[in-house]
């Protein structure tokens, strides 16, 4: 059986803090009550620093392997990011498309446009969401329809929604 590089990284973390912890217990009995409670001490300590180790195995092995992106590690990051897409276009049409005349000035359309086309060109935006991003910021920009830039944005907020349930377990 052979162990990855994460899997090796992760091993001399615990042993590292195993022994910390056994070294720290220890003193730290030794200063409290001699040679018992300095044994006491130190199991503990050690044991609870395993133990600490084990339980938080999978996420130092999901943080230490090297290929996984955002999108790829599932820890919420992506999630974030789509839904950040979604409002930042949204508000972007909102501007585009305001309700009042005159309710929107050029400058306002202008930042929110920046904004929306900077958030929709992250790298940590996984691709179905990013395609669905770019397809709603052209029906915003082409600014004759309102329904194509509305169903473009339905469009992109069901992959949002297809993106956030995909991770789940």
């Amino acid at each position: 059986m052979t162990s990855t590089l994460a899997q090796r990284i992760h091993l001399m973390i615990t042993f590292v803090l195993v022994v910390c912890g056994t070294v720290g217990g220890g003193c730290l009995g030794a200063l409290w009550g001699g040679w018992i409670t300095a044994l006491v001490a130190a199991a503990a300590a050690g044991l609870g620093a395993g133990a600490g180790s084990f339980l938080a195995r999978r996420q130092v092995l999901a943080f230490l392997r090297p290929d996984a992106t955002a999108a790829d590690r599932g820890d919420g990051y992506a999630q974030g990011i789509a839904d950040a897409v979604l409002v930042g276009i949204a508000t972007y049409q909102a501007a585009a498309f305001p309700l009042t005349p005159d309710g929107v000035s050029d400058e306002e359309r202008d930042a929110r446009r920046t904004v929306a086309y900077r958030i929709a060109a992250h790298e940590g935006l996984p691709l179905p969401v990013r395609v669905s991003a770019a397809a709603a910021l052209e029906a915003i920009d082409e600014g004759h329809d309102t329904e194509s830039a509305h169903s473009a944005m339905k469009a992109l907020s069901l992959s949002v929604y297809e993106h956030r349930t995909a991770r789940m377990p």
